[in-house]
């Protein structure tokens, strides 16, 4: 699954580690690992926020990395990043998980920039989500080994 990310904003509370205290909706650029969401209803080519929420409450997808895109200054296409988000993510997966993605009962998808957001600023990073399309989560993710 390919997102894009585009520009957005809002903002929840973090306590003094940057964890979660309180839901709200956060936009796709301050996304930080370890944040716990739940994506927007209406599925769109771009997103500009997410509804984040302690990871201890419901939700169904949760940050496990973000990836600089440094192989260049010019916006190297979806497919380009695509296929960087996929490497990216996926050697990252089982050091936060705690179990290959191969073995794991979850699955993992990302945001990439946009073309407009990387002209428009300075996007040029890749959200690496994990996330189940079954049961909700009640806990982080981080090393269940799930």
């Amino acid at each position: 699954m390919l997102l894009v990310a585009c520009s957005g904003g809002g903002g929840p509370s973090r306590d003094k580690n940057g964890q979660v205290t309180s839901p709200g909706d956060l936009s796709v650029f301050d996304l930080r690992v370890g944040d716990c969401f739940t994506p927007p209803k209406d599925v769109k080519a771009e997103i500009q926020s997410v509804h984040v929420v302690p990871c201890k409450n419901s939700h169904t997808q949760e940050t496990f990395a973000v990836v600089p895109y440094d192989k260049g200054d010019t916006y190297p296409g979806d497919q380009e990043l695509g296929n960087f988000a996929d490497g990216a993510c996926l050697a990252r997966y089982q050091d936060y998980v705690g179990v290959s993605y191969l073995d794991s009962k979850l699955f993992y998808t990302y945001l990439v920039p946009s073309a407009r957001s990387w002209n428009d600023g300075d996007d040029r990073k890749v959200v690496c989500i994990v996330t189940t399309t079954g049961d909700e989560l009640q806990a982080s993710i981080k090393g269940s080994q799930r």
